[in-house]
């Protein structure tokens, strides 16, 4: 049986940093599971283009095409502001995700009760809340043209393009159907066909895709501004919810906010599946670079840590791997371990980086 193969792309700011805590953790899936992968680490972001001049070097976008799975740190950070649009950090993650057709993303949004005086909202609207964004990566209104400025008369007028085939609405239905068949078996699709065509066809090619392939799913249908409501009135009423590029872009981060912590949120992005059957895949915590605490030792690695579990999940068939991973940080959080980000009012143990990341894998060790 051939090693699974995972290429490392630390990147950014706390980056390596996260990263260096998941690297423990894969090691002790090799060790106490049996489980080993094949690791390779290279460069991604300002870190390449210190060492190269480019966000992300022709050799890593190969390597990318020919792993099972890559795991992302982050990007970007202040050192880098004034450089030229076309090789600022952030366009080496957008290289990744073009042309490795990842057209799939997919933000769970989890509040661990142990998290949940964290939100915002009210402790009962979010305790045990779990639910999935999938949202369109590749098209819609950040691709579409014509798009630019352009002078009309005597005054400029900027102009962006929402587009959308059928066939690219139908690819990321069916990712979000299969992934639903997984879960709680509901999908909730949200556009804008009150006003918007491409809502109009997005709506129609959902619905054909679910009647003709995944009727045992229960669909049901929501204007996007109305589901942005019903995600802070409530949204333990979702299970999956299916949405384009832009839609997407708002409500995964107005359901973000739901869970109270950004360090806390793992990310998939997806693509079609390779010879082996897996999914191109590429798997990022949603949280920045930060470059204010890097070095320092003070990051969060939970949500680097819930992207290894995901890529357990989704490109490895490691199910219950992926859920022996999640339960172990859930036990940690329990036990009042909290790094700089979580502690609140009620206090709990103070923990840097790598006590965090100690603290996870002895829970993974109590787990045997």
């Amino acid at each position: 049986m051939t090693t699974p193969s995972l290429l490392i792309l630390p990147g950014d700011g706390i980056g390596p940093e996260v990263m260096g805590e998941v690297r423990k953790i894969i090691d002790w899936y090799g060790a106490k599971r049996d489980m080993p992968f094949d690791v390779t680490e290279d460069l991604v972001g300002g870190a390449a283009y210190d060492a190269h001049g480019v966000p992300l070097h022709d050799d890593t976008m190969a390597k990318a095409q020919e792993v099972d799975a890559v795991l992302l740190g982050a990007v970007g950070g202040p050192k880098y502001d004034d450089l030229d649009f076309s090789v600022k950090p952030e366009r080496g993650l957008l290289r990744l995700r073009k042309e490795m057709d990842l057209f799939a993303n997919l933000r769970p949004a989890q509040c661990f009760d142990a998290l949940a005086d964290f939100s915002s909202l009210k402790k009962d609207v979010v305790s045990g809340l779990d639910i999935m964004i999938v949202r369109e990566l590749t098209s819609g209104v950040y691709f579409g043209e014509p798009r630019g400025i352009f002078q009309e008369g005597n005054e400029r007028v900027g102009i962006n393009t929402q587009r959308y085939t059928e066939s690219e609405i139908d690819r990321v239905a069916r990712a979000a159907f299969e992934l639903a068949r997984k879960r709680n078996n509901r999908v909730c699709s949200m556009e804008k066909a009150n006003v918007m065509e491409s809502g109009i066809l997005w709506r129609e090619v959902v619905t054909k895709v679910h009647a003709e392939s995944y009727a045992d799913v229960e669909l049901s249908h929501m204007y996007a501004d109305a589901g942005a409501m019903q995600l802070c009135r409530w949204p333990k009423q979702f299970d999956v919810i299916l949405t384009d590029n832009l839609f997407g872009d708002i409500l995964s981060d107005t359901a973000a906010m739901l869970t109270g912590s950004l360090g806390m949120l793992p990310s998939a992005s997806l693509g079609a599946p390779m010879e082996n059957g897996r999914p191109r895949a590429l798997y990022e915590p949603v949280h920045g670079s930060a470059p204010d605490i890097s070095g320092q030792g003070l990051a969060n690695p939970i949500a680097c840590i819930l992207s290894f579990a995901m890529a357990l999940r989704y490109s490895f068939d490691q199910g219950d791997e992926a859920t022996r991973l999640e339960q172990a940080v859930e036990a940690v959080l329990a036990s009042g371990a909290r790094t700089a980000d979580l502690m609140g009012p009620e206090g709990g143990t103070p923990m840097g980086t790598g006590a965090m990341g100690d603290a996870v894998i002895a829970a993974l060790d109590a787990s045997l």
